[in-house]
C-alpha cells in the first residue's frame, strides 16, 4: 500500500479539500453580486456576442473536470451588460458540480433574466474528462449544447 506519512502525501487531504472549495464556489455567489451593476442603457437593437470564454466545470456524475468554451450572444432590448460579467456569470455556474445541458441553459436563463433582452444563444464545447480518461477513452470528443431562447428560439 501506499504510505501516508510520506512527504509528498502529507498535506493531499488540505490540497483537495481547497481544491474543491474553488471549483464548487459558484454554490456561494449570487448574479446580483456576479453582476454588481453592470447593466447599462443603451440603444443597440443588433447582436453583441462574447466567444471563446473558458469554462472549467465538475461532472456531477464522476466527479471528474470537463471544460470548453462557452459563446453567449444577445439582442438587446435597450439594456447592454459589462462583456466581463458574461465571462463571470459562464463562471459561476461552471463552478459547481454539472452536466452541460444544465450548464448552458442557467448562463442563457440568467442572461435573460438580468437583460430581458430580445433573445439569448448560448452554446457550449466541451471535453469530458470521463469520456477521454474513464468509460470510452476517446480523446478529441467533444460534446456540443445550445439553450435558445426569445428572438433566437422563435
Amino acid at each position: 500500500g501506499e504510505d501516508p506519512t510520506r512527504e509528498g502525501l502529507l498535506d493531499t487531504p488540505k490540497r483537495v479539500a481547497k481544491a474543491m472549495l474553488f471549483f464548487t464556489e459558484g454554490y456561494t455567489k449570487q448574479l446580483s453580486d456576479v453582476m454588481n451593476n453592470a447593466v447599462f442603457e443603451e440603444n443597440h437593437d443588433e447582436m453583441v456576442i462574447v466567444r471563446d470564454i473558458n469554462i472549467f466545470s465538475q461532472c456531477e456524475h464522476h466527479m471528474v473536470p470537463f471544460f470548453g468554451k462557452v459563446h453567449i450572444g444577445y439582442i438587446p432590448n435597450g439594456k447592454v451588460v459589462g462583456l466581463s460579467k458574461l465571462a463571470r456569470i459562464a463562471d459561476m455556474y461552471a463552478r459547481r458540480l454539472q452536466v452541460q445541458e444544465r450548464l448552458t441553459k442557467q448562463i442563457a436563463q440568467a442572461v435573460d433574466e438580468i437583460l430581458k433582452p430580445q433573445g439569448v444563444a448560448v452554446v457550449v464545447e466541451a471535453s469530458h474528462m470521463c469520456m477521454v480518461a474513464r468509460g470510452v477513452q476517446k480523446p478529441g470528443a467533444t460534446t456540443v449544447t445550445s439553450c435558445m431562447v426569445g428572438a433566437f428560439k422563435e
